[in-house]
């Protein structure tokens, strides 16, 4: 009897609980007590955008021909990452001055286009390494130094925007004499003469923002370069504007993608490639829509830009042939056809050639080897064709006679180059 009971409570407490759940299914109130919360369900998104993601492996998506440095450890990913666009983070134990170097040299040995190189003297956070191939843009830069170093990989396509490190202003260099020095015993002797007459003409500058070193046996950039150019030509023709190079005006649209009218060096590489001595669109190379100014200046490029100021006409065609004739270099076939014109015209300047004053005698060219300040400066000592030009040395003597002015009769003519018409 009391089983009976127990069983009958039991069936009428189950039929309860049936009729109160039912009558919740048309009440909104209940439903909303019970129901997930909506904004929790926003807020807990299992990827938000941009958000990095901790990983041991790669994902697949990753590019496999972006060069991974060898001792280097992936940390996390962004949850967005494509195989078009992404961003990775990595950790490293190596220095800093070898991640650099060693990483770089992976880009250029698996063909990649350096567009900006990684400054190996500095640890500022906003270096970085530039890169692109035919499919994409890649960016490297350190986001923490310390005992493990990290480093960020970012990437995307060819059209995409990535920032490149802050570009150096004016007053980052400084204005240097010999009496600045403070490596000058540091100066290749052959070099020294042309780099400490430039220097007493004050128009070298110090090394990237220091206050006495010049530096002269590190490479020099090609934004660097193109200011020297501009400036110590403009200088030693001072007196003749008719022969200066003009600065582009501010408003003028930029010809090279990499340096927009607030480059505080727009007006000298502009005016360079408006006067047709920077290849460029103007000049034809369709292909010249990156100038890379923090890329190393290499020696084809030396010849390509000074050479035609030197003629003052435009350049003579030339071959392989022809420059192996003349100059006798073994890696004829390696250098540009741009440049094998200039090093043909640069011949027939005799004991004025770039080649012979810079380089000295060589069997090779290294059209691709970097070209350090002090052998730019060397470049830049001299500017005509044969005697009818004016040297760094030859300026300095105008300068130094007082009471006279170069475009006087009186005056010391240094080459009869001030009175032609060349």
């Amino acid at each position: 009897m009391l089983a009976q009971f127990k069983k009958l409570n039991y069936i009428s407490l189950f039929i309860i609980i049936l009729s109160f759940v039912g009558g919740c299914s048309g009440n909104s109130s209940w439903e909303n007590r019970f129901s997930p919360d909506p904004e929790l369900s926003r807020n807990q998104s299992p990827n938000p955008t941009n958000t990095p993601e901790t990983v041991t492996t790669l994902p697949r998506a990753f590019p496999r021909d972006i060069p991974r440095y060898p001792n280097a450890k992936i940390v996390s990913v962004d949850s967005n990452l494509t195989s078009t666009q992404g961003k990775t983070n990595w950790e490293s134990s190596d220095p800093v001055n070898l991640f650099k170097t060693r990483y770089q040299a992976e880009f250029e040995q698996n063909n990649w286009e350096i567009i900006q190189p990684f400054n190996p003297d500095t640890e500022d956070l906003s270096d970085r390494l530039i890169a692109q191939n035919q499919d994409r843009k890649v960016a490297v830069y350190l986001s923490e130094i310390g005992s493990t170093n990290q480093f960020t990989l970012e990437y995307k396509p060819l059209d995409g925007e990535i920032a490149v490190s802050p570009s150096p202003t004016p007053s980052d260099s400084l204005p240097v004499t010999p009496n600045t020095f403070s490596d000058r015993s540091e100066i290749p002797q052959p070099l020294q003469k042309y780099v400490l007459d430039l220097a007493n003409l004050g128009v070298l500058t110090t090394y990237k923002g220091t206050s006495e070193q010049f530096k002269p046996n590190e490479a020099i950039s090609r934004r660097e370069y193109a200011r020297w150019l501009f400036n110590v030509y403009n200088h030693l023709y001072r007196n003749t504007p008719e022969k200066q190079i003009r600065p582009s005006s501010p408003s003028s649209t930029p010809l090279f993608q990499d340096v927009s009218s607030s480059d505080p060096d727009f007006e000298q590489i502009q005016g360079l490639a408006e006067a047709g001595i920077i290849p460029s669109s103007l000049t034809g190379d369709t292909s010249q829509s990156l100038f890379r100014p923090e890329a190393n200046l290499i020696r084809e490029d030396l010849l390509i830009w000074k050479v035609p100021i030197d003629l003052r006409k435009a350049l003579p065609s030339a071959t392989i042939d022809n420059v192996k004739e003349t100059w006798g270099f073994q890696d004829t076939a390696k250098i540009d056809p741009k440049a094998l014109r200039a090093l043909y015209a640069d011949f027939q300047n005799g004991d004025r050639s770039n080649v012979k004053r810079v380089f000295g005698y060589t069997t090779l060219f290294n059209p691709k080897k970097p070209v350090t300040r002090a052998e730019a400066s060397a470049a830049l000592w001299y500017f005509g064709f044969q005697d009818q030009g004016i040297s760094a040395q030859e300026a300095l003597t105008i300068e130094n006679t007082p009471n006279l002015d170069a475009n006087t009769p009186n005056s010391p003519t240094p080459t009869p180059s001030n009175n032609s018409s060349n």
